[in-house]
């Protein structure tokens, strides 16, 4: 039962969004008390409290990025069908860099842009960050069994 936690709020400082996710997880920290981790750049942060399931390693911990560093991705919950999603993405030459079922979610978006979620059976809320694109996809399971909830606040929104 991990947390998740963002703020995207163009033209905001770095500094004044990596206080307020971090608050945001803070009140958080009961849904993932083993560790916390954040994304911040320019006009977005990333937040992530988390509770080790599947890979406890360190190369399991969120936000996860992909290779290049231009996706960014936090998520809550459990992906089902990860290691046939994992062996077919292997086949066409994605490199993995943990046993997580999140990285999994990183290579489809690569793949599949946002079509990805469609691919994903399990329960599950996620934020996924493109930095080129500067653009944000935020997804949960078709029964919504893990929570998202989104507010928006002139031009930012939190979620």
């Amino acid at each position: 039962m991990c947390g998740l936690a963002g703020v995207i709020s163009p033209g905001r400082a770095a500094t004044s969004l990596s206080a307020c996710v971090e608050r945001m997880c803070g009140a958080l920290g009961h849904r993932g008390p083993d560790g916390m981790g954040t994304y911040v750049a320019d006009g977005v942060a990333l937040g992530h409290t988390r509770l080790a399931i599947i890979d406890l390693s360190e190369s399991g911990r969120q936000p996860m990025t992909n290779e290049d560093g231009s996706l960014y991705l936090v998520v809550n919950g459990e992906i089902y069908n990860y290691v046939d999603l994992r062996a077919d993405l292997q086949a066409r030459g994605h490199a993995f860099k943990s046993h997580s079922d999140s990285e999994v979610i990183l290579h489809l978006y690569e793949e599949y842009g946002e079509d990805c979620v469609q691919q994903l059976e399990g329960m599950f809320a996620l934020a996924l960050w493109d930095a080129p694109r500067r653009r944000l996809l935020l997804a949960r399971d078709r029964f919504g069994i893990k929570p998202l909830y989104v507010a928006q606040q002139g031009e930012a929104l939190y979620f």
